[in-house]
């Protein structure tokens, strides 16, 4: 059976990477073609992204493919931002980065005109002031969104620059909280009674639709022949989630990048009180399944924390980092990731540091005492966020798989398995990238359908797997009681 080509091109919110996937049938291999930084860019103090240097990157990668002549490929990006298309089909200005701080004190001020009920009964989605209705609501007035006649999603703004089609794909769109998931449509009635325009929410596309041919002027400016432009799963934790070689359904998944994303496959949405009380989120997966997850700042205190540390010299590589922290103090320190306090860029270390002041824990003085306190305060968040997901779908995981770049940091999988009490198998690291190509082997018709796709994920890549330490778990037990308690309002 002659071997595929798909393209995967991946934007992470840090960074981008275009990567080949080859199938030949039985296996799945992925290799890096490009990668390329994606900061935010601040200008007169807004933070946006630079759309059109992630489009000059990713033809560079789209050029080196050439010689391997894929088939199709498509695009995944991180979830909620999107971008304004006027009536010439140009830009409405440059599309906004989410932690850019428009929407502060934005949800509460929505809340005055639809009960968070009423959005969350709509939308069934987690509320974070990031949302892209909160972005959206933020812009009541300004001549951006009064002169827009489009709304894209970000990735759907690279598939339109390739193909000219404008629609948006389900997966990306449910992380904007103006879609609901349960009729399968724009959530009109929210959007239309916080004020917005709702005729920018165009046509929605399943995963694995055929957006048409590559643009012959893009072909031709990067040496491609004729190919297609397939919507994998959009939204870069549906296309990773894809990628979980699971087999049954007693099963969690953790997406670990520079935010964790943990939670459980469904056949259809969790839209509950349990759900709205406990901030979970129903977002679309591939194939008409359900992500129903919670949303956790992980790695990106970390990432934060070296920032600082790299600007005074302090050594910042991974691997020391870890041994620092193997070797400090256990559960000296601990902290809520997702406290407001850490969601911007800026000095982590000290932020870190004010809130064990605050809680009248021992402030971390060693970058080992620092790595630690956030890792184990994840394990710890994975621990509550499982034993709610237990309590709303009334099923105990028996293994939690960690997928995406996480996966490597071989310290946070163990106490992972050693906080939750299961068994943790991590890999393949390049999940969304993995993902990404399967849903185009489904849309080629050479991959059948999702089993069979998880199916060759795992006999394709290397996984790992971790057993809990049945002799650290009095020290979790006790660690998530006194988090718990610094946490009680």
């Amino acid at each position: 059976m002659a071997t595929e080509h798909y393209l995967a091109i991946d934007l992470g919110a840090g960074s981008g990477r275009v990567m080949l996937g080859r199938f030949d049938g039985e296996k799945i291999a992925i290799e890096e073609l490009h990668r390329f930084r994606n900061p935010g860019i601040e200008v007169l103090g807004s933070l946006h992204w630079d759309v059109l240097g992630l489009l000059h990157d990713i033809q560079q990668g789209m050029r080196a493919a050439a010689a391997a002549r894929p088939v199709s490929l498509g695009v995944d990006t991180w979830g909620v931002d999107f971008a304004l298309i006027g009536r010439d089909g140009e830009l409405v200005g440059n599309p906004c980065h989410y932690r850019d701080n428009r929407t502060k004190g934005k949800m509460a001020e929505a809340f005055e005109l639809v009960s968070r009920e009423r959005i969350f009964e709509s939308t069934g989605l987690q509320f974070m002031e990031i949302n892209s209705l909160f972005q959206l609501f933020s812009m009541k007035g300004t001549p951006a969104l009064e002169s827009a006649t489009s709304l894209l999603m970000m990735p759907d703004l690279f598939h339109y620059w390739f193909t000219g089609e404008k629609v948006c794909e389900f997966t990306d769109a449910t992380t904007s909280q103006c879609y609901d998931p349960r009729h399968r449509e724009w959530a009109h009635p929210v959007i239309e009674a916080l004020g917005l325009p709702s005729s920018i929410f165009g046509q929605v596309v399943d995963p694995g639709t055929d957006l048409g041919a590559l643009r012959r002027s893009v072909a031709g400016e990067c040496g491609l022949s004729a190919m297609r432009v397939v919507a994998p799963g959009t939204h870069d934790t549906a296309s990773a989630v894809a990628a979980v070689p699971a087999a049954g359904g007693d099963w969690a998944y953790l997406s670990s990048g520079t935010w964790s994303l943990l939670g459980v496959e469904s056949a259809s949405p969790h839209v509950t009180p349990s759900v709205l009380a406990k901030n979970f989120t129903n977002e679309g997966g591939v194939c008409r399944t359900t992500r129903l997850l919670k949303n956790i700042c992980g790695l990106w205190l970390l990432e934060e924390c070296r920032r600082e540390w790299s600007k005074q010299g302090v050594d910042t590589e991974y691997g020391g980092l870890a041994a620092k922290a193997t070797g400090s103090e256990a559960f000296r320190s601990l902290v809520d990731v997702d406290a407001p306090q850490f969601v911007a860029p800026g000095d982590m270390p000290g932020r870190i540091a004010d809130a064990c002041r605050r809680t009248g824990q021992p402030v971390p003085d060693t970058t080992g005492q620092f790595a630690r306190a956030i890792f184990e305060s994840l394990a710890l968040k994975y621990r509550a966020v499982l034993a709610d997901l237990a309590e709303i779908t009334g099923r105990t995981p028996a293994v939690l798989h960690v997928v995406g770049g996480g996966s490597q940091n071989e310290l946070l999988c163990q106490y992972a398995a050693d906080a939750c009490g299961i068994p943790v198998v991590a890999g393949p690291v390049e999940a969304t990238a993995v993902g990404n190509a399967l849903m185009q082997g489904i849309a080629s018709g050479r991959i059948e359908d999702l089993s069979q796709g998880r199916e060759i994920v795992r006999r394709s890549f290397p996984l790992q797997r971790y057993e809990p330490n049945a002799a650290t778990s009095g020290g979790w037990n006790e660690a998530a009681g006194r988090l718990g308690a610094l946490l009680a309002p």
